[in-house]
């Protein structure tokens, strides 16, 4: 997918459409210097206790499809470029780099100069010996996002971008076998650590792509020795290394001793005025300070905040349900201000969304009736009461395809799938769907059908099932439900098995292409979980992606939503606002927008002085 850009700042408006005050969002905190870690190691080691709300699928880069397996790639990887941990808006800093890439030819080439001494972990693929990270690494960790074997789900990051690379990808198609030390145009290293970049079209805003988890950096002799198993043998040059794994129960990360380290030297954003409280506590000491995170796949909402409040997880999502106990009036809970509890609060750039199999044979395809069917679950789906009843009010409706918080968002645009079951029955007796004796409809051949719907089976997968079929049996419609694990759900999908099923979306980068590329036809497999194929989108996909951020885009981004609209792939969700609480002994901690592992910023008091 190539991308034509001109050069600007794409996020300038990141913070502005927050609810809350700044991209850092709303601080609730008391006094508490002097909490001290429950956690008293006896090797005195600093430990941060984590959750994730659901089982990790695997931890290699590039096959990788889920938010809480990228959080532990993107603690052990590094990517060439990452982000300020304060700036506000959201700013692109070098990482493993000698500062921010030269960018010349009119945006079609970038070159990038190493930094030297940055070592992979130990790992017995390396024959004892310390193996620095140098150019060609990142020149074979772009290459592997072409390995078909592996079914990768980003390429769609560099397909069709980088000079050569797809001729190298067809070449080895044809000849059945990739060639990864055939050298590609594009992807040149005049030296060990000099990488020079020739996009096949101009992009100023390439360096997105660069700070992206995905594109972090690998080496080959892990690849090779483990080629059929690299996502339980992450071996990266970042802070942590994995220790131990336990899929599902926990993932133990430890310092890498190899890691080059440095000094934490940030900025206050002057939009959050708890930035200068981290400054206070942070600026100057080495960065790297946690010495080992755990953390517990959790999957139940009430154990999760139960595990927190009892002090065995030292930050948490605070799970929506326990909104009225836990920020009453949208405050802090006098228990928790006396337990020392910070809270950070601010709307997520992500959206949750229902999608329909766009090759299931009732529910996918671009016939009339079939529109209408889907047109017609849209609009007898309460988002309202979600919210209000199941989110506890922590979340605002999602109508336009790029959310809050992104460039490319439309604040004032008011979709036109409302709520409206009435409406919706109406749309059904339209188009065929007639009522049987038991007062569920068929297809409109007489057929019996249901709104099947795939779930991990959760506490809050059953209060949305319960809304749910609520509201498809309003319009006369079965509901049924399959539950299955988390993991097995995204290899699935990828193989557009799935008749129904809820997912999210969060910013990768904060720009709305990341988001409409969602529905592209050729992101089948990768990121289009529903399958979505509609031309007149692909088109208007294709011509957005050449442009800026800008009333052109803008205007093309409108008509994309009319499409989406008119074919209803998916139901529209809602944006949540996410609470992070932090327990006092956690110092620094401040949940980025984008940036993923936070860690290596953080330090934890355990009253030794350390």
């Amino acid at each position: 997918m190539p991308r034509l850009r001109a050069h600007l700042s794409l996020i300038a408006a990141f913070c502005a459409v927050l609810t809350m005050a700044g991209c850092g969002g709303k601080q609730d905190a008391s006094p508490t210097a002097t909490a001290v870690s429950p956690v008293q190691s006896a090797d005195g080691k600093k430990v941060l206790r984590l959750a994730f709300p659901v089982q990790e699928s695997g931890f290699d880069p590039v096959t990788a499809h889920d938010l809480y397996s990228s959080i532990v790639i993107d603690g052990i990887f590094d990517t060439l470029l990452t982000y300020d941990y304060l700036a506000q808006p959201a700013k692109i800093v070098p990482k493993i780099t000698e500062g921010m890439p030269t960018i010349e030819d009119d945006g079609k080439r970038y070159t990038i100069k190493l930094k030297r001494g940055i070592f992979f972990s130990p790992h017995e693929a390396f024959g004892g010996k310390r193996r620095e990270l140098v150019a060609q690494d990142v020149v074979y960790s772009f290459k592997r996002h072409f390995d078909d074997s592996l079914k990768p789900v980003w390429r769609f990051l560099i397909d069709g971008k980088i000079v050569g690379l797809n001729e190298w990808y067809e070449a080895g198609k044809k000849a059945g076998k990739l060639d990864w030390d055939a050298p590609i145009e594009g992807l040149s290293t005049p030296d060990s650590h000099t990488l020079v970049i020739q996009l096949t079209r101009t992009d100023y805003n390439f360096n997105y792509v660069l700070a992206h988890v995905a594109m972090a950096v690998m080496a080959r002799e892990v690849v090779e020795k483990y080629p059929n198993d690299v996502q339980s043998h992450p071996v990266g040059s970042s802070a942590y290394m994995l220790k131990e794994w336990i899929r599902g129960q926990r993932i133990i990360l430890e310092k890498n001793p190899n890691w080059a380290g440095g000094t934490w030297n940030f900025q206050p954003s002057g939009k959050d005025p708890y930035d200068e409280t981290i400054v206070r506590e942070m600026q100057g000491k080495p960065l790297g300070l946690i010495d080992r995170v755990e953390i517990y796949p959790i999957e139940e909402e009430q154990s999760r905040w139960l595990a927190f409040k009892n002090k065995q997880l030292d930050v948490v999502n605070m799970p929506g349900n326990f909104a009225p106990q836990a920020i009453p009036g949208g405050r802090l809970a006098p228990d928790l201000v006396a337990m020392g509890v910070r809270r950070q609060s601010f709307v997520d750039p992500e959206y949750t969304y229902l999608y329909f199999q766009w090759n299931d044979p009732v529910w996918g395809g671009s016939e009339l009736h079939k529109v209408a069917l889907r047109r017609a679950v849209a609009m007898a789906i309460n988002r309202q009461e979600e919210i209000d009843v199941i989110r506890k009010g922590q979340a605002i409706k999602a109508d336009f395809l790029v959310p809050v918080g992104v460039a490319g968002h439309n604040e004032t645009y008011a979709s036109s799938v409302t709520y409206n079951p009435a409406l919706a029955n109406a749309l059904l007796d339209r188009f065929g769907y007639k009522r049987g004796p038991d007062g569920f409809r068929n297809t409109p051949d007489g057929k019996p059908f249901s709104f099947k719907i795939t779930r991990q089976g959760n506490a809050i997968d059953r209060e949305f099932d319960e809304l749910y079929k609520k509201n498809v049996n309003a319009i006369g419609i079965r509901f049924e439900t399959e539950t299955e694990k988390f993991a097995d759900s995204l290899k699935r999908e990828k193989r557009c098995q799935i008749q129904i099923r809820g997912a999210a979306w969060i910013a990768d980068y904060p720009d709305g292409d990341n988001f409409m590329q969602l529905l592209y036809s050729k992101n089948i497999g990768e990121s289009n979980n529903g399958c979505y194929k509609s031309a007149e989108f692909d088109r208007l996909y294709e011509a957005s992606a050449r442009l800026p951020d800008g009333p052109e885009r803008n205007a093309l981004y409108l008509e994309m939503q009319k499409q989406f609209e008119a074919d209803t792939p998916w139901v529209m969700g809602v944006s949540r606002i996410r609470n992070q609480m932090i327990h006092p002994w956690v110092r620094g901690y401040k949940k980025h927008p984008i940036l993923l592992a936070e860690w290596m910023y953080l330090d934890v008091n355990t009253g030794k002085g350390k």
